[in-house]
This record gives C-alpha cells, sequence and structure tokens, in this order.
C-alpha cells in the first residue's frame, strides 16, 4: 500500500539520521565554487546551460537562426511555433502520456518545435519530441509499469552507507531498452532542422536548475552520447532521498571534477526556458512573425485537498511537503503565463482534475496508472479543453 510505503520511506529515513555518525560519506571531488560557470562536459561544451540565466553564444545563435530563415520561403516567418512542456509528478505521468496519444488520434497534435521536460515529464519527453511514433511506447511505459520495475528498497543497514532509500537499477535497465542508438540518431536529426529538446536537473552543489540540450549531445558524435542522455533523464527523476542521484564527471581549467545531479522538481515544476530569455526580442531579431502557442501539461491536480493531520512528526512532515510541491507547481504556472503574456505566446493548459479520486495501491500502481492515462486519453481524443490561464488569472 502506499500509505506503508510512505512510512517505511520515513522510518528509514529517521533510523538513517540517528545513525549517521557510524557512516562515511562517499568521496567526492566537487567543483569548486569559482570554477562552476566553467565546467563542462567533455568534448560537448553545447550539452547544457544554467536554467536561471541566458543561454551562452545566444547572438551566435541568432546569426544561425536567421540563416536557416533566409533558405526558406517567405511564408515561413508566418509559420505558428508549438512548444510543449511536461511537468513532474511521479505516476501522475499517466496522465501526461495518455493525453499526448489522445492528442494524435484527435488529430490536431502539432510538430512541437522545443520540448521541455522535468522528472516523470523528462522520461516522456523523447517520446513527445519524436512525435506519434512513439505513442505505444508511451502507453506501455505509463500503464503496465510496477513499483519493482523501477525500484528496489533498500535494507536499515545498507541505507547506511548509501545515499538514497532505493537502488533505481530497474528504472536503468528501462531506459537503456528504451533510449537506444536508433532513437538518439532521430533526436539529432530533428536538431540539426532546429527543434529542440530539454530536459532539467538540479545541480545540487550549486542550488541552480540545469537544462539539458539532448539534441545537442545526441548530435555530437561523443561515444558517450547515449550514456550521458540516459544518465540526464534518470538524474532528472532522481526524487532526493528516494532515488539515488546522479553524478556526472565534469571539465574546468584542464581539471577533472564530478556534479551531484538530482530531481529537475527540486528547481521546478515544470519549465520551457529562462525568464530572462525574452523571446519575443529573440523573434524580432531573426524575422520571425507568426502566433506561437505554449501547451504545458502538469501532472498534479492543482485544488488542494482537504485531510485531517495527526499531530504527529511523520504526518506533519509529509503533509507539509506535499502542500509545498502543490504551491511550487502553482507558481511554475504563473511565471510560465507572465513569460508567455510578455512573449506573446498562447497560453494553453492541461491538468489532473480534481474529481479524479482514484487511490494508488502502490508508489506506482499499474492499475491507478493505466486509470489515469486512459483519463487523459479520452479527454484529449474528444477535444481537450485547455485552459487558456493558470488559476486566478482567468475570468471568474
Amino acid at each position: 500500500m502506499k500509505t506503508n510505503w510512505t512510512v517505511f520511506s520515513m522510518m528509514v529515513v529517521l533510523t538513517a539520521l540517528m545513525v549517521s555518525g557510524c557512516a562515511t560519506a562517499p568521496k567526492r571531488n566537487p567543483v569548486p565554487e569559482s570554477f562552476i560557470d566553467k565546467a563542462q562536459i567533455p568534448y560537448i561544451p553545447d550539452a547544457r546551460f544554467w536554467g536561471d540565466a541566458l543561454p551562452p553564444n545566444i547572438l551566435e545563435s541568432l546569426e544561425e537562426k536567421k540563416f536557416q530563415i533566409q533558405l526558406k520561403e517567405p511564408e515561413a516567418r508566418y509559420e505558428p511555433i508549438h512548444y510543449l512542456a511536461l511537468s513532474g509528478g511521479g505516476s501522475n505521468g499517466a496522465f501526461g502520456a495518455g493525453l499526448l496519444v489522445g492528442w494524435t488520434e484527435e488529430g490536431t497534435r502539432p510538430e512541437f518545435r522545443v520540448v521541455a521536460g522535468i522528472s516523470t515529464g523528462a522520461l516522456a519527453a523523447p517520446f513527445a519530441f519524436l512525435g506519434s511514433e512513439y505513442d505505444t511506447v508511451l502507453r506501455k511505459l505509463y500503464t503496465s509499469t510496477s513499483t519493482e520495475e523501477i525500484l528496489k528498497k533498500r535494507s536499515v543497514f545498507a541505507l547506511l552507507k548509501a545515499d538514497s532509500l532505493t537502488d533505481t537499477g530497474p528504472l536503468r535497465k528501462i531506459l537503456e531498452d528504451v533510449i537506444d542508438g536508433t532513437m538518439v540518431q532521430k533526436i539529432a536529426i530533428e536538431h540539426k532542422k532546429g527543434r529542440r529538446l530539454f530536459i532539467g536537473t538540479t545541480n545540487l552543489d550549486a542550488e541552480r536548475p540545469v537544462i539539458w540540450n539532448i539534441g545537442a549531445i545526441a548530435s555530437s558524435g561523443n561515444p558517450n552520447a547515449i550514456k550521458l542522455i540516459r544518465d540526464v533523464l534518470q538524474a532528472s527523476a532522481a526524487i532526493p532521498g528516494m532515488f539515488p542521484p546522479v553524478y556526472f564527471k565534469v571539465e574546468a581549467f584542464g581539471q577533472t571534477f564530478d556534479e551531484l545531479h538530482v530531481d529537475g522538481g527540486v528547481a521546478s515544476q515544470v519549465f520551457l526556458y529562462p525568464a530572462s530569455l525574452d523571446l519575443e526580442w529573440y523573434k524580432q531579431k531573426i524575422g520571425l512573425k507568426g502566433e506561437d502557442h505554449i501547451f504545458i501539461i502538469r501532472n498534479s491536480r492543482l485544488e488542494p485537498e482537504w485531510a485531517p493531520v495527526t499531530p504527529r512528526f511523520l504526518p506533519i512532515t509529509k503533509r507539509s511537503i506535499e502542500a509545498l510541491i502543490r504551491a511550487q507547481g502553482i507558481g511554475d504556472l504563473y511565471r510560465l503565463y507572465l513569460g508567455a503574456q510578455r512573449d506573446h505566446l498562447a497560453y494553453h493548459l492541461a491538468y489532473i482534475p480534481s474529481d479524479f479520486r482514484v487511490d494508488p495501491k502502490e508508489e506506482f500502481d499499474p492499475n491507478y496508472m493505466a486509470d489515469l492515462y486512459y483519463l487523459g486519453y479520452k479527454r484529449a481524443k474528444e477535444g481537450y479543453p485547455w485552459g487558456d490561464a493558470p488559476p486566478g488569472f482567468g475570468p471568474p
């Protein structure tokens, strides 16, 4: 049962805290603070950028886009651009997967110029980016995957030397099966057409979001590109404390260091591009004049859920974290809405309706996920009623 798993997790954490003085932390060689802006993935300098700052080489990118547009017909300047942002939400990612597949069958799902995913949204993002040919994979992942196919619980004694409650070796096996050479080659082809696939993680040492340019990694020709993409997806879904973090080897000033990355949801529940990037200015510089659309799939409910809390440490802590995540997610929707207003993007929002009341029996319950998948699928196939503003911004 989900309740048992939650209590087990918290009991293990408390036990680990009480005996942590007996354990030795793994040795690391973290990036010095003065080097963090220069640290790069070896031989792939454009693999990622900070999620809270302007991307580097923005002017060079402008010139490249101008050249690409000049090679096309004049009408290309007026073509609409569609963006897709997929949020975190754990097993609730089944909702977004079903929505995408139902949208395909409804017949109006566009090709997205940019797809950005975080946490469970990161796992779905490559399939959403490559289009409907991967709908079958999405359906299988989000309707037939169980907890034991994602993680293995560690014993209390194993936890003394571990960096998380669970071992996500099973999840890694799934990533190795689905993120193969053929898929990475297809991502590289789309990247060269000017499309972008972004995945968000959190650099825990720096306390900053990181946006990984998956197409640039796929196009790099680096023999470690496939492994790096799998590492990024695993890091984006690495719930701190529950899932192990992912360590990335980086170089700066001729020296090698490591970075510790966890779930992108630590920094934000959903993202598209840094708020400091004025997309309207960017479009004017390269001569784009089409009507653009941002589609946001929030794999969560937005309404608060009332429940009496037992006045004890564990229930108070659990409930407080749930409230914090909910508030953070709504704040991210506000941030994207304000950015869309500034940059003249049509805003479209989908989320799990409050009347969906199925309870999962475990952390990743295939029956629960199947019900949620088919809810998203059915609503999209019938023509999804996208919201044009987050809660509080639309008309009463």
